[in-house]
């Protein structure tokens, strides 16, 4: 079932009424403010609203201008843009010198469709994750976003949301238990544990259901935290499960396989399969056909499942 909120509104309404009784919120915009639904809040608080043209260095440096102030910087812009092309902004400016600004990338993956590859990060978490404190969260939908807008708040340092704009698949309503840096069991099972996040959660319970049909269990965790992972939950389903499938519209090099992979070498080794993006650019089309394209559909997380069972 769809959302009836899109993730973007939802992020900027529930900012509007957080900066009602906190002074130190602002936010900041490349250019985007209508692909972010960031009007509602320039027009809630126009001296707290800054849009800096397309200069993703520049929103990235005010960002950091205003944390020294004391202010909470919210810097958004398209994943691309809001990482990789201002990543030595991020890496000195914001993380190096312990500042508290949160970033926020919008389109992962093959959710920026007709903008083609140079708008398709399937790279904003693997740079993200390799920038040290940085707090790496990808929301599963409107729900999870508002939930954790408070907690991204009140954590003092920098945080990356890579957000999915429009109307996802709705995985929760308001009775969701959400802690960043936690994961979300959504079904437990014996035979394979599925790792998961963003728009891969529906496409790993629909794989589990799937396997079910075919007399199989399958644990599926809502990794929505990609930094810091949550070891103790990736341990106990490798030690149930004996075996791991991460899900990730984003490649498998640095990515949710990369990050669950570190920590099952460690704590629990099992054989694991990664359903991602394997290598690749970005290209023009819907969602639907790049992810065939991609291999990261429901059918390969399940065509993945299967075969590390029967290996385990």
């Amino acid at each position: 079932m769809t959302d009836d909120r899109e993730i973007r509104q939802t992020l900027a309404s529930a900012l509007v009424e957080a900066a009602k009784s906190d002074d130190r919120i602002v936010v900041l915009d490349a250019d985007l403010m209508s692909c972010h639904a960031t009007k509602c809040f320039k027009e809630a608080f126009p001296d707290r609203f800054f849009n800096v043209g397309i200069a993703e260095q520049n929103l990235i440096g005010m960002a950091a201008g205003m944390a020294t102030m004391g202010k909470i910087p919210f810097a958004y812009s398209f994943a691309p843009f809001a990482t990789r092309r201002c990543y030595d902004q991020i890496f000195i400016s914001v993380a190096y010198s312990g500042l508290n600004v949160k970033i926020i990338g919008s389109e992962p993956g093959v959710a920026a469709e007709a903008n083609g590859g140079t708008h398709m990060p399937f790279e904003d978490m693997a740079l993200m994750r390799a920038v040290p404190k940085m707090i790496c969260f990808e929301p599963t939908d409107a729900t999870m976003m508002q939930k954790a807008l408070p907690q991204i708040i009140d954590h003092d340092g920098a945080v990356y949301v890579r957000m999915f704009r429009k109307k996802a698949a709705k995985i929760y309503d308001e009775s969701l238990d959400f802690k960043l840096g936690k994961a979300n069991m959504l079904a437990d099972g014996d035979d394979v544990t599925l790792v998961a996040s963003g728009i891969m959660v529906e496409r790993a319970l629909q794989a589990a259901e799937a396997l079910h049909a075919d007399g199989f269990s399958a644990r599926v965790l809502n990794m929505h935290t990609w930094k810091p992972v949550d070891v103790d939950a990736l341990r106990a389903a490798a030690e149930r499960t004996g075996a791991i499938v991460t899900c990730e519209n984003h490649n498998i090099y640095g990515g949710l396989g990369s990050a669950v992979a570190e920590v099952i070498v460690r704590e629990h080794p099992v054989p694991m399969r990664l359903v991602g993006i394997k290598d690749e650019f970005g290209q023009v089309g819907k969602n639907a056909y790049l992810s065939e394209v991609y291999g990261i559909t429901a059918k390969d997380v399940y065509e993945a499942a299967k075969d590390v069972i029967s290996v385990k």
